[in-house]
């Protein structure tokens, strides 16, 4: 028998917490009392597991429960709805870690390009990249073509549509992807630099696919996608029908779920696909801790199996005068991404704003780093 270690971190008192992991057990493997299993193969192999229990700070404890990988059929919903179901319901039960036995895993390829095709993509071995969001949502489509190209011929690497523009009536996405896909190529003829334009998919999983050809038709190498709002299992079909895309995740929704953001941002999207997972970075306007965020970009990063690391990329509130301190704190395997910040100046002054962006990230370490 395969089992995958699911990790939670549960509030009780001391003297119940041994019930309560049993419990936790129960409601995701078999979700009736035990006594009601009377067949000795599902006992033995289909009832999840409390393998382990530590402490973890004042009437917090981390529990190990093993979950049996013949439960999860194979199919990305029905492993959600084991690891994290029923329970997801208890507010007092926080998700905080997966381990996946290889052939489980071996089931899952992870990022189609993760930080080295990001790069090669680029042409950027070494340094540290640069991201802008277009900003803010209601624009028509000429201004955000507009404002596309300032960003493009200021040398910024990826350009991605805000997360709240989709296919309104004031920003068609067929004729949004267009305008956008020739400003960047109008600004490369210009500058010798390559910028890419990111889309926003979103929409039911036909609506995803549509706007997934439009986009290929088009050009498009770089796509945004909020897994957690089109849903995981449609996230990772779209991944698996449109692999040429490198895909930036975003946590849109992400908070809605009692999932600690490194293992739902830094593991589970780059399971399903992620290239680039985005998330809020400390000291902005949410609230995530600085180990965090230094954990999630671990997460994202760290050998996993045969999967391909992911980029991290910190958003959310950043500014133009952070660039050295996040970097510092990252390191050059990161993309940053800035929005709000770089609008704060228009036209020519705009243009020099995210030049300074650019300017600032690039010039983080050597000449050389290219």
């Amino acid at each position: 028998m395969a089992w995958l270690t699911a990790t939670y971190l549960i509030e009780s008192e001391p003297e119940r917490i041994a019930e309560r992991a049993e419990a936790l057990a129960i409601e995701q493997s078999v979700e009736c009392p035990l006594e009601a299993v009377r067949d000795p193969r599902i006992r033995d192999e289909i009832v999840a597991r409390v393998a382990a229990i530590e402490p973890a700070g004042e009437r917090r404890f981390r529990v190990d429960v093993d979950i049996a990988v013949e439960t999860t059929g194979g199919e990305t919903a029905q492993l959600i709805n084991m690891i994290f179901g029923n329970c997801s319901l208890w507010e007092n039960v926080q998700f905080v870690g997966l381990e996946l036995p290889p052939a489980l895993l071996a089931q899952f390829p992870g990022p189609r390009h993760g930080i080295a095709g990001i790069r090669a993509l680029l042409g950027a071995p070494r340094r540290p990249l640069t991201c802008a969001a277009m900003k803010p949502q209601g624009m028509r489509v000429p201004a955000i073509a507009a404002l596309c190209r300032t960003f493009a011929r200021a040398g910024v690497d990826i350009i991605k549509d805000d997360h709240g523009i989709a296919g309104q009536t004031y920003s068609p996405f067929a004729e949004r992807v267009a305008a956008c896909q020739a400003a960047v190529a109008e600004a490369a003829a210009t500058t010798g630099k390559r910028s890419f334009y990111a889309p926003h998919l979103i929409g039911t999983p036909g609506v995803l696919h549509e706007r997934a050809r439009i986009a290929r038709e088009a050009g498009v190498r770089v796509v945004l996608v909020a897994p957690m709002v089109v849903g995981l299992p449609a996230f990772r079909e779209l991944v698996d029908d449109f692999p040429e895309f490198v895909y930036l995740a975003h946590p849109a929704f992400g908070g809605a779920a009692r999932i600690a953001p490194p293992l739902l941002f830094g593991r589970i999207f780059r399971l399903l696909g992620a290239d680039a997972p985005i998330f809020v970075n400390y000291g902005g306007r949410f609230a995530y801790s600085q180990d965090e965020c230094g954990a999630l970009a671990a997460a994202a990063r760290a050998p996993w199996g045969g999967l391909r690391t992911a980029l991290p990329v910190p958003a959310g509130g950043m500014r133009l005068d952070r660039v050295d301190e996040l970097i510092a704190f990252y390191g050059p395997d990161t993309m940053l991404l800035i929005g709000g910040n770089l609008l704060l100046a228009e036209g020519e002054a705009l243009l020099a704003r995210a030049r300074e962006f650019v300017q600032k990230v690039e010039g983080v370490g050597s000449p050389a780093t290219a």
